[in-house]
This record gives C-alpha cells, sequence and structure tokens, in this order.
C-alpha cells in the first residue's frame, strides 16, 4: 500500500509557488558569453537560485559557478533516478504582446503567469517541491534521487551535454517538461541555416528563435504601401506601425506548428509577390509557403509511431552582408536523417543558398513495455483516476533524450491549454498541485 502524501503536499504549496515566482523573475534566456558565462549572468543567475532553493529543503547540492548545469540530490544506495529539466527559457518576444510583463510574476484566475511557468521552471518546482513533501511524510530513500538542472535546453543542450561528460548517469528518470500520460517517442529535431551574401534586398530581424512559430513580423523596408496591397491581396491580416508594417500571424512552439500561424512565411509570400530581391524569401515562399510539413521539398514524410513531419521556419535575418534562414525540423522517429537533408540542401542550393546544420537531436524512442513506462503509467493512472489516456509520441524535444532510459513526464493533463513559448505564457496551479501528486507518487515508486 502506498503511503500518502497529501497532507505534506498541501503544505508545500505556497512555498512551491513562491520558488517559481523568485525563478520567473530572472531572465534566463540565451545571450551568448554574457558577462562571462557561457549562456550570459542571467541564466547563471537562474541555475544558482535553483540549487539554493534545494539546499533551503535539505538537498545535496552543487554548482561550479561555471553556468552550465547543477543538481541537487537526496536519498542513499548505487542507484540514481534522474529527473532532468532546464532554467533557461526562450526570449519573450514581443513585450507588447504580453497582458503582464513577461518576467514579472503573476496570478491571476487561478493561473501563474510569466515566462517559464510552463517551460520548465514551474514543473521542476513541482517535482522538486513533491520529493519535500515525500521526505516529510518520513520515507527513506533507498536509491539516490537527483535533480539535474541545465542551462542550454531551448537552444543547444550543451549544459546537459557538459554534465554528461564528467557526471554520474542516472538509472531512469523523467522530465517533467511536456504531459501526462508520458512521452515514449520524440522525433528527431534538425536546425537547418540557410545562408547566402546580400545583394541588396531590405534589411530585416525576424522570429525569436528556430522552435518558436514566429506571430509577428515587422518589415521597415521599403514599398511598404505596396506590401499593405498585397497582404489584402493574400488575406494576410497586419498593422500599421510607426516605420513599418506589422503582419500578424499566431505564436506556438515549433513541435506545434498546426496550432500557430507562421507570421514570416506570410510576409515571404506578400514579398516575393512584390518581386523582392532576397533568396531566402524567394526560397519560402515557393518551396515552403504555408505547409507545415513540408511535402514540396520532401513528398510526404510520415511513420504509425510518431506521425508526420513537421517544418517551422523559426528565423529570417537580412544584415548588410547576408541573409539567413532557420527551419526547424521534426522528423519521424523511424526515418533517417539524410533521407530529408539530401533533398534540401539541392532545394537550397537550386535558389543559391549554402546550406549549414545548426543542431540536431537523435529521436527518442522508449518502448512501451519498459518497466520505466509501465511504472510511471500506472501510477499517472492511479492518481489522477484517468484510464483513458495512452502514452504519446510528440515532435517536442526534451531531456528524455540525452540519457537512456528516460521519458517525458508532465506536467500538462490531456487536454490542457499550452502556453509554453508564447505570450502570456502561464500554469494552472490547480494542475500543478495534482502534477506535484502524480511526482510524489512517482518518486515513492521509481525509489523502492
Amino acid at each position: 500500500m502506498n503511503p500518502s502524501f497529501e497532507t505534506t503536499l498541501t503544505s508545500w504549496r505556497d512555498p512551491m509557488k513562491e520558488a517559481i515566482q523568485t525563478l520567473v523573475r530572472i531572465p534566463s534566456f540565451l545571450v551568448e558569453g554574457g558577462d562571462g558565462y557561457p549562456f550570459g549572468l542571467a541564466v547563471h543567475q537562474a541555475l544558482k537560485q535553483a540549487t539554493e532553493i534545494a539546499a533551503d529543503l535539505g538537498f545535496r547540492t552543487w554548482y561550479d559557478n561555471a553556468g552550465y548545469y547543477a543538481w541537487a540530490e537526496i536519498g542513499q544506495g548505487e542507484e540514481l533516478i534522474g529527473i532532468i529539466g532546464h532554467m533557461d527559457v526562450v526570449p519573450p518576444g514581443n513585450p507588447a504582446s504580453w497582458t503582464t510583463p513577461p518576467f514579472e510574476p503573476v496570478e491571476r484566475d487561478g493561473k501563474l503567469y510569466g515566462r517559464g511557468t510552463q517551460d520548465d521552471k514551474g514543473p521542476m518546482m513541482a517535482a522538486l517541491f513533491a520529493a519535500k513533501a515525500v521526505m516529510d511524510a518520513g520515507v527513506p530513500f533507498p536509491k539516490r534521487l537527483r535533480f539535474i538542472f541545465g542551462g542550454d535546453e531551448e537552444n543547444h543542450w550543451r549544459g546537459i551535454q557538459r554534465y554528461l561528460e564528467r557526471e554520474e548517469i542516472p538509472d531512469m528518470g523523467f522530465t517533467p517538461d511536456a504531459e501526462f500520460p508520458l512521452i515514449f517517442a520524440e522525433k528527431h529535431i534538425l536546425q537547418v541555416t540557410l545562408t547566402t551574401p546580400n545583394e541588396g534586398a531590405a534589411l530585416m530581424e525576424l522570429g525569436v528563435a528556430y522552435n518558436a512559430v514566429p506571430g509577428e513580423a515587422v518589415y521597415t523596408g521599403p514599398q511598404q504601401e505596396a506590401l499593405i496591397a498585397q497582404l489584402e491581396v493574400l488575406g494576410f491580416p497586419y498593422e500599421r506601425i510607426e516605420g513599418g508594417v506589422r503582419v500578424l500571424g499566431q505564436a506556438a512552439h515549433a513541435s506545434l506548428p498546426e496550432k500557430g500561424i507562421n507570421a514570416i512565411t506570410r510576409l515571404a509570400l506578400a514579398l516575393d509577390a512584390m518581386g523582392c530581391r532576397a533568396k531566402t524569401v524567394r526560397f519560402l515562399a515557393r518551396t515552403i509557403g504555408q505547409d507545415i510539413h513540408g511535402e514540396t521539398l520532401f513528398g510526404p514524410v510520415e511513420d504509425e509511431v510518431s506521425g508526420p513531419l513537421t517544418l517551422n521556419v523559426g528565423r529570417l535575418v537580412i544584415t548588410p552582408q547576408e541573409e539567413r534562414l532557420g527551419l526547424d525540423m521534426r522528423i519521424p522517429v523511424t526515418w533517417t536523417k539524410e533521407a530529408i537533408v539530401a533533398p534540401l540542401q539541392q532545394a537550397a542550393e537550386d535558389f543559391g543558398l549554402t546550406y549549414h546544420e545548426h543542431a540536431w537531436k537523435e529521436a527518442l524512442y522508449v518502448p512501451l513495455d519498459h518497466p520505466l513506462v509501465h511504472t510511471l503509467l500506472q501510477v499517472y493512472r492511479q492518481v489522477s483516476g484517468d484510464e483513458e489516456a495512452q502514452p504519446l509520441a510528440i515532435g517536442g524535444g526534451t531531456y528524455a533524450r540525452a540519457m537512456p532510459n528516460c521519458v517525458a513526464y508532465g506536467p500538462n493533463f490531456p487536454g490542457a491549454e499550452e502556453s509554453a513559448h508564447q505570450a502570456d505564457e502561464h500554469i494552472v496551479l490547480a494542475d500543478l498541485y495534482r502534477a506535484m501528486e502524480v511526482y510524489a507518487a512517482a518518486i515513492y515508486a521509481l525509489t523502492r
């Protein structure tokens, strides 16, 4: 009979919420080499703050102030259970798109708002404080439980790679950075940059990250009235702003492009219709357009385990010297990287663009009959009462794929709103408290 942690979990709800708010106030998006830290001063501060929170809860902690990663541990024994998450966030985008400032956490209508509340500061604190609730219930830990905090998950995973090079690798574990009941498969992630010298195209800097569907694209170049006329013809919404035109879309995570509307591709379609000279714009308009599955480039790419390929145009930057186009692709788990790279390289060359690999992450696939999957699914069903939801395959990339015998586990419940990487990112507090219950029971089960 599993013990109940209801009393101790309830007592830690408010302290957990305060810890999340403290972390959200740190604007820990990537600043390469900022203030002498690999990912910037704010990422260093967030990692350090996470260890201080854990230390106050009674965990053994380690952080070398290098700015890459940190960890916090409890328990005894040779076996190590890992809970892996990250303290970095994506940039906030246009602050005017937020109801309240992105790094000033606000609670309203039962939700906690702020960048990182859902991805991934909130969920990591929920799991950490769930572990504290198990400790307070007097339960011994015959296995060690280690929380691993990475500092570069939203970009190149350099923090967790450094951890893997220097530290003990957990025997099994999970990352609280996706959905319940659990994620057993994650598509390959390929991010590429296509470049060419600028031969007279208007300057632009569009999008915030490869892995975010851009919700707006601001054009400040020439022929703005002609652009507006073309946007009208195409039926694309826009706003006139001082000095430019803002093309409107809908922000979303790149793993779920069907939930967004890509403003960069809308702008590219309008500019190409006007005869724009930028090779990146012509490539976008004529080979991708608004097709989120890239079928013009690759034909149908799909498998039964993980579904179709998705393609996101995340960045378009045109400087006086160069055009740069950033693409993010989520490739089905049974397909190979080479099957995608070859046709993309050829298409890029046809438009005078040069292919560069920006990032590559191998797919995750943990079979449904694996003991970890069985245990976590059983825990979820016992705590939530949900017998219907099934393990998922997704296009998202979580830290689960960084380590063997690891899956993504919550915090979002089936049907919950996804707000990661979007303006007004938030977490529903009632759902977060439910997730704490699941995490507490999972920690108990995995450390038996």
